[in-house]
């Protein structure tokens, strides 16, 4: 039987355990299997929280599917710092973690240290995310050595989108696979609780996760990660620009939304609305 996951206990008095950074090794270690989703607003963070999952995530693509930005590099520290208030304010069960943004982390250690600091001290996240393998090693490790638990990512790093040339698969050639490797044990030493994989051939994500302590989530890195997430515009069928191969659309409200909204636009022009019943 699965553990109830909700966090809202019938009896009040009960109180919630949250998650943290601790608890990703025991998942990793009972082989339960990680659930993130993306949030940037408190309403929906407290939808998710209710319903038990593991983490939120603050993600930088708030910066295409919320400002409508081709890319995520343009979004600033203070956006991600609202959208985190916003989102922590929500969790009570949930571990948030913030997306540290383009040139908030590959400036300079102190700068990196500041920056990620602050979304724990003003944005009430529980740890950060940040893009990068070997060559931000040193970075990372600082970070974790001043009490910031650091999520790793590799793979495609939609940072550096211009540096690949497009949003591509990483990790087919031999020497990109190396690259990933090693990088994927290093955050492990330098002290990363867990390490994003995005965009990769399943094999090679299945062979990094059973070379890892730490779980590893999958985006497009198939079945053999420890968790997984998407982005929740994604999954709700709100962003529909494009739809990559690794999303699942549960739902479309964006279809629906226009269709409401649409009705309402009607009912207003035509006088249908409102009724006698619906004033006063």
């Amino acid at each position: 039987m699965s553990p109830d996951r909700s966090g809202y206990p019938e009896d009040k008095k009960t109180a919630v355990e949250k998650v943290t950074v601790r608890n990703f090794i025991k998942y990793k270690q009972r082989g339960e299997k990680i659930a993130v989703l993306t949030a940037y607003d408190f309403f929906t963070a407290r939808i998710l929280d209710q319903i038990g999952m593991d983490v939120i995530l603050i993600g930088d693509s708030v910066n295409m599917v919320l400002y409508g930005s081709p890319t995520t590099l343009s979004v600033t520290m203070d956006q991600m710092m609202y959208h985190t208030k916003a989102v922590s304010s929500a969790a009570k069960r949930a571990l948030v973690i913030a997306d540290m943004p383009f040139l908030s982390y590959q400036t300079g250690i102190p700068e990196a240290v500041t920056n990620s600091g602050r979304f724990l001290k003003e944005g009430g996240a529980g740890a950060v995310k940040i893009e990068g393998g070997l060559e931000l090693a040193d970075t990372i490790k600082r970070i974790i050595e001043m009490g910031i638990p650091v999520m790793g990512h590799i793979g495609l790093t939609p940072q550096s989108i211009h540096r690949f040339g497009g949003y591509r698969v990483r990790g087919k050639s031999e020497e990109e696979k190396k690259y990933l490797m090693e990088s994927a044990k290093v955050l492990e030493e330098v002290g990363c609780f867990s390490v994003l994989l995005e965009s990769m051939p399943k094999t090679l994500a299945q062979e990094i996760t059973e070379s890892l302590k730490v779980p590893t989530i999958g985006i497009g890195a198939g079945a053999a990660c420890d968790g997984q997430v998407l982005v929740i515009n994604d999954i709700l069928g709100l962003f529909e620009d494009f739809q990559p191969k690794f999303v699942r659309r549960y739902a479309h409200l964006g279809e629906e939304t226009r269709k409401a909204c649409k009705n309402f636009l009607d009912d207003v022009k035509s006088g249908k609305y409102p009724s006698n019943e619906e004033s006063y």
